[in-house]
């Protein structure tokens, strides 16, 4: 079975946790390090960034991070070469996450056979337009037993969200925001009353949220709405500063309950 079925299937009533990192950031090299040190430390499921020159649904420290990756000479083929060399020693799902641009540059089947063979899971593409999930990617990825992440906003249609949930597997990726990516330090009303109303659709599928979780507030907000939560900007940061994964996870594990 397929790493991100298992997880929610078995996690019971435990919230998840999944952090993403830039691969290839700070050091080209540290990507498996990386990688090992967040599941050594209990993180449930990793997004590995595939760096970009143009990543629109990005904040500024995440686009940093690319920026810095692509200098640091990290290409689609060099992450998955390093996924492979730790195939082994992973067992949590790994989520490949990255512009449609850079996986059609690389070419849509050899993408998903590469996912096989380095051990990933899944993938979330933000710019797939829904109707090209269908009709050109879907197929592929099933072939590979590869789960394409979708993601939902505040702005969504409660139609697009039921078709999502219908043809979509492993679990959907509630955005807090419709904005870009970063750190909050909570989340009003409005984000609270668009939980609310994901929660009231009973949707088939597992929710995480992701964009702005960066403290105790938005953590527990996003754990008490969905299967868990996803962290992107603030260990990005972390890391950056630390350029130590162990001690980035300690200060992000601090900041959480804070």
């Amino acid at each position: 079975m397929n790493k991100i079925n298992t997880l929610f299937q078995t996690r019971g009533d435990r919230k998840l946790l999944s952090l993403y990192f830039c691969a290839g950031c700070p050091t080209l090299e540290g990507t498996a390090d990386v990688i090992l040190t967040m599941q050594r430390r209990g993180i449930d499921m990793i997004e590995v960034g595939i760096p970009f020159s143009d990543p629109l649904a990005d904040g500024p420290v995440i686009q940093a991070a690319g920026t810095v990756a692509l200098k640091n000479g990290t290409t689609l083929q060099k992450i998955f070469d390093q996924l492979k060399a730790i195939k082994d020693q992973v067992t949590i799902p790994l989520v490949m996450m990255g512009y449609l641009n850079v996986i059609m540059h690389y070419g849509i089947e050899h993408f998903f056979q590469s996912c096989v063979e380095s051990g990933a899971s899944g993938c979330i593409i933000p710019d797939l337009p829904f109707e090209d999930y269908m009709n050109v990617v879907k197929p592929v990825a099933d072939k590979y037993d590869i789960r394409v992440i979708m993601m939902i906003t505040p702005e969504t249609s409660e139609e697009r969200i039921r078709f999502i949930d219908e043809n979509t597997d492993g679990f959907i990726y509630m955005v807090s925001s419709a904005s870009i990516t970063g750190a909050q330090k909570s989340f009003g009303e409005a984000k609270q009353a668009y939980f609310r109303h994901i929660n009231g659709m009973n949707l088939k599928h597992p929710r995480m949220i992701g964009f702005g979780i960066s403290n105790k507030q938005t953590l527990e907000s996003a754990q008490a709405n969905a299967a868990g939560a996803i962290i992107g900007s603030k260990f990005v940061t972390l890391l950056n500063e630390t350029k130590d994964p162990d001690k980035a996870l300690t200060e992000l594990f601090d900041a959480l309950k804070k």
